[in-house]
């Protein structure tokens, strides 16, 4: 993924509502939810969750499909991975010892020694 890609994903994320929309899709899975489904779920108005179902969809988070008369939206997970690969494809590399999601951060370590 390149910085432009992910500065528009993250761009996309960085509103209250999209990130509901977003991380309701993403409990949902590959099966999606329905726009009248997310209204009612969300508790938000139609004309604002098109604006903000447009927004994902534009950045490539989300993906819509038809099945019948209905328009399903999910996440688009490969993009999704890819966003989070980003992210995280450098972590630790300038680190003295290995570090992880179970390692604390450096900073939050050496606060708690001076607090101590």
């Amino acid at each position: 993924m390149k910085s432009t890609d992910a500065i528009e994903a993250l761009g996309a994320l960085a509103s209250e509502a999209r990130l509901a929309v977003y991380r309701l899709l993403v409990r949902r899975g590959p099966e999606g939810y329905t726009p009248s489904e997310l209204v009612a779920r969300l508790e938000v108005p139609a004309p604002t969750l098109s604006f903000h179902l447009k927004g994902l969809v534009q950045a490539g988070l989300i993906i819509s499909r038809r099945a019948g008369r209905n328009l399903y939206y999910s996440p688009n997970f490969e993009r999704m991975n890819a966003l989070v690969g980003f992210l995280s494809e450098n972590c630790c590399s300038l680190a003295e010892e290995g570090c992880g999601p179970d390692r604390e951060p450096r900073a939050a370590t050496a606060l708690r020694r001076k607090n101590a």
